[in-house]
Order: C-alpha cells, then structure tokens, then sequence
C-alpha cells in the first residue's frame, strides 16, 4: 500500500517516479508469544492511514466474534493472523508479509511466529531483514524467546535492533520497568553481534509511541516507532568494496549477443573494469552493462543487469564475477558453516543432499557437526544430528568446487540452503563461517564413524543351521535402515579387527565365540529379534 501524496491526482507519472526512487526497509517482528507483534503491525498500519475501509470494516466485524482485545475495541492483530488457527489460537503460525510505504521509504514488514515450535520461520522471515522489531511484554521482561530470537537475528546479520517493550499500559507506564528490562536486554547481548540497538517503550494496543508520541510516557525522549523506522540508516549496511556477480543465465539471443545475466550481490561492477571468473580464474574486461532500459556505466547491489565482456571466455551458470579488489572469495569444495534445521527428519552426517550457494546448485554433505547451539543459552552441546529447529555449527563437505565468501561480510555469496533429492523441498539453511585448510583434516576418529553410521563397530557371532542366511538377512535390514554392516564367512582375527576400525558391524558366520563381541543362534532366533537386541544394547541407534 503506497503513501498518499498530492502528487497522484495532478502528476500521477511523477508521483510513480517519486515512489519507484524511495529507499526501501525490509524488517520483522518477533518476540515471545503473546507479546504483541500482530496488534503492533496492525496498530503501524492505522495510525499511518494505510489501511483501506473496506478491511476496516471487516477487522470490526471479525473483532466481535475473534478479537481478543475485549469488547467496544478494534483487534488490529487480524490485519496480519489471517489464517483460520490463528485468529482461533490467539497465535501468529506462518510469517506474513504487509507492504506500505511513507514520503521517504517504502517498507515490507514480515511478521513472524513467537511458538519454538516455529524457529525455522522466524529464521526464513529473518533472512531478508535490514532490521528487527523484537517485542517484549513489559510485565515479564526479557524471556527465552526473546532471546533465541535476538540470537537468530545476530547468526543471520541483522544490523538494527529495535526493542519494544510493549504493554506499558499494563505497568503504569513506569520509567523504572522500562529501564530494568532495557539493562536485562543489554546485558544478554553483549556476546551477540547486535551492533545498532534502539529501545522504546509503548503500547501497541492504545498507539502510545507507535506513531504518534506517548502523553503518557513524558519522560521518554527517543522517537516514536515510525520515526525511527523513517530515519534508520541502512544505505552503508551493503558490501560496495568486495565485487560479486553471480552468474545466473548466459543470454545468447544472436550471434552477435552474448551476455551474463544476474544481480549484483556486492561491490561496483563499471564499464572497462577487469574482472575475473571464477572457479576457472580466465579474466577480462566489461564491454557494456545492460538493462532493459538501456546501457549503464556501473552497476551496484541490488542491481539485476547483463554484463558482457571484451573476451570470448567460458563462463556458465553458477560461476561468479569478481573485481581486482584484494580481498577475493574462497574456491573450495569445504568450508565451516552454522545451519538452521528445518525438516521433520534429522540432519545426518554424511547423507547426501543438494546444496545451493548463490546460483550453483552442488550436491554434498555435512561430514561433521562440530556441536549443537542451545539458542535459550548459546552454550555449546555435542551433538551426533541436528533435529527440527536446532542450530548446529558443521563441516560441509561438497562434490565440486565452489565460490564463497564469509556470512557476515558477503551475505550473498555466504549463504546456501539444503535441499533434500527426493522431495526437492528445502530442509536447512546455512550461514558460512569460514573455510577449511585442506592440510589441517584431522584423521577420522572411531567417534565419528559412530555418528556417521549411527551404530557401535562390533563383532556378531551367528551360529546354527541358518547362520549365513540369518546373516545376510541381518545385513540387508542395517543396510537399509542407514547402517554399515559386512558378512564374513572365513574365520580370520585380523580381518574382524580391520572391519570394525572401519567402523563397521561385523557378521561372522559360525565363527567361535570367543572371538566376537556378541553371539545369537539362528535356529532360535529371528532376523527381527536380533535387530531388537542390538537396538536394545544401542549398539545401532
């Protein structure tokens, strides 16, 4: 929804050049559940006349029979929850997205869940963000949601925090409370990369501080929510010093025409510059910088254009431009990251899925998981997977070189998702750290050939009429359900040793007892009641 200005009935070609010229701030609302995020959003959107009459009228009629505000008051929250278990629940589920803009800056707003249960879409909300809105409930202060969604914001690079201790109304509008949360809050993050915090207090529901300045907090002397948002700086929050141009399409619509299309992720990219591509290090210089409304003499972020070159080099989707500029990306086919779990099923170690970093899509897997990060405590835990919204800092392993930069100096060519091969659906999301020095790979420990194949290594003694065929049974269940397992049907010490350093479950076949870990008798025992046993002495988990 755009800002009303004279400019639509007397010049409605300037008003629309006017409006394509602002700057635009994307940001988010999160906090704990209840806290308020919605009633704020909705509250931002009244107060600033961006909500049309027609939704009015529709907001009142659904306050009555969904509105949690109480009788005689409009529940603003229903602008934003517009699903049915919302507005059922009370609850913000999935992220929603309102647009509108002011004289100076058009904004998208992504309002984003407060359950634990919905981390991953806060992070999905998150990723995109100039700045976060993180509300608190005056009445309780800092709590754990708060905190994990400020540690979310810190992993993901979002430069401004704004801290809305909301609910001021319901503690007498006191300086004290307010002050006592402000160094709560303060004192939690000064371990965080928050580097621009603002605090205001306020009151979503009566408007107090939102848009217009409190009456009733005059001791309060910072701007109202809306001025800030209008006056943040953001335009130096962009890399323009490092030169990334992922290549996204080869545009040849003729002979004479061939052009490399993407958006600029960072630096200045102008006509005559040297460039290189990589992974292939060939190197030219830019003939001209197109755009549907002509050529350009540079290009910056977010720019999308087409670049052609003087030379006749090969470059293809997925490679990237870069500029002379000393500080060059990292070509590798490892490198550490911090991932955002977001699928029902575990990330596993070394199961193979399709990563996609910038416009290169690779497949790969995460060798390691170095630990777990408690996002309540941000203490470290070890961890052999990563479940359903947990954060974990890994080694990612891929099949083919690839381009990248750190997180938090290039968020584009810094960033990937995983996606998993079956059902194409994106499971994770990652912020790399840092690369890896090949010559510093430490050996494989007996450790993580357990967590790789989620078992203890160990020597099974099958004896009985059916022991090789209860083996090969045996063997095909682990298999099949992620384990390592091999049948030996030779009688042979050494061999045993190797294959359980290898990590391996050891079938032997009528082998004597004394040289295996376990022994089960085939002629009394099933495939299924063997696999029960070893689950039970977790020795596969």
């Amino acid at each position: 929804m755009s800002h009303q200005s004279d400019l639509i009935s007397t010049d409605i070609d300037a008003y629309l050049a006017q409006h394509e010229r602002k700057e635009l701030l994307r940001f988010l609302t999160c906090g704990n559940v209840d806290d308020g995020k919605s009633t704020l959003i909705g509250r931002l959107l009244h107060d600033s006349k961006m909500i049309y009459e027609d939704q009015l009228a529709a907001v009142q009629a659904d306050s009555v029979k969904s509105g949690t505000t109480g009788a005689g008051k409009i529940d603003l929250a229903l602008l934003v929850d517009g699903l049915q278990a919302e507005r059922e629940q009370g609850i913000t589920i999935d992220v929603a997205y309102r647009y509108f803009s002011t004289a100076t800056r058009k904004f998208i707003i992504a309002d984003t869940p407060g359950h634990e249960q919905y981390t991953r879409n806060m992070a999905t909300g998150a990723s995109t963000c100039d700045l976060a809105i993180i509300l608190i409930d005056a009445r309780y202060g800092v709590q754990t949601q708060t905190k994990r969604h400020s540690f979310i914001a810190s992993l993901l690079g979002i430069h401004h925090i704004i801290v809305a201790i909301n609910k001021m109304d319901l503690v007498e509008y006191s300086e004290a409370t307010f002050e006592k949360i402000k160094q709560d809050y303060l004192d939690f993050t000064q371990s965080l990369a928050l580097q621009d915090i603002t605090f205001i207090p306020m009151s979503a529901l009566d408007g107090d501080n939102v848009v217009n300045p409190s009456e009733h907090m005059p001791w309060f002397t910072g701007q109202p929510l809306m001025e800030a948002l209008n006056s943040i700086e953001i335009a130096n929050d962009r890399n323009f010093d490092d030169a990334r141009f992922p290549v996204q399409y080869v545009n040849r619509p003729n002979l004479d025409f061939r052009g490399f299309c993407g958006t600029v992720a960072s630096g200045i990219f102008k006509k005559g510059d040297q460039i290189t591509a990589l992974p292939s290090g060939k190197s030219s210089k830019i003939k001209s910088i197109v755009t549907y409304d002509g050529e350009l003499e540079q290009a910056f972020p977010p720019m999308a254009v087409t670049l052609t070159l003087e030379d006749e080099i090969d470059i293809s989707r997925g490679d990237m431009l870069i500029g002379t500029e000393k500080t060059a990306p990292t070509v590798s086919d490892k490198f550490k990251a911090t991932i955002v779990w977001m699928a029902e099923n575990a990330l596993t170690p070394g199961r193979q899925y399709t990563i996609k970093l910038a416009t290169r899509s690779v497949s790969g897997s995460v060798a390691m998981i170095h630990h777990r990060i408690d996002v309540n405590t941000l203490e470290h835990h070890d961890a052999v997977e990563l479940h359903l919204n947990e954060i974990g800092s890994c080694t990612v392993s891929v099949n083919a070189p690839v381009v990248f930069d750190p997180y938090k100096t290039h968020k584009g060519t810094g960033s990937f998702i995983i996606i998993d091969r079956l059902t194409n659906s994106t499971v994770g999301a990652g912020m790399i750290t840092g690369s890896i020095d090949q010559e510093n790979l430490q050996p494989v420990s007996p450790e993580e050939r357990a967590a790789r194949f989620s078992q203890t290594a160990t020597a099974i003694a099958l004896t009985g009429s059916n022991a090789k065929e209860i083996a090969y049974q045996l063997e095909r269940k682990l298999f099949d359900n992620g384990h390592a397992a091999t049948v030996l049907e030779t009688q042979n010490t050494s061999l045993i040793v190797a294959v359980k350093n290898a990590g391996l479950i050891c079938l032997c076949v009528n082998y004597s007892a004394n040289l295996a870990d376990m022994n089960f008798d085939s002629d009394t025992q099933t495939v299924d009641d063997i696999y029960s046993a070893l689950k039970d002495q977790k020795i596969i988990y």
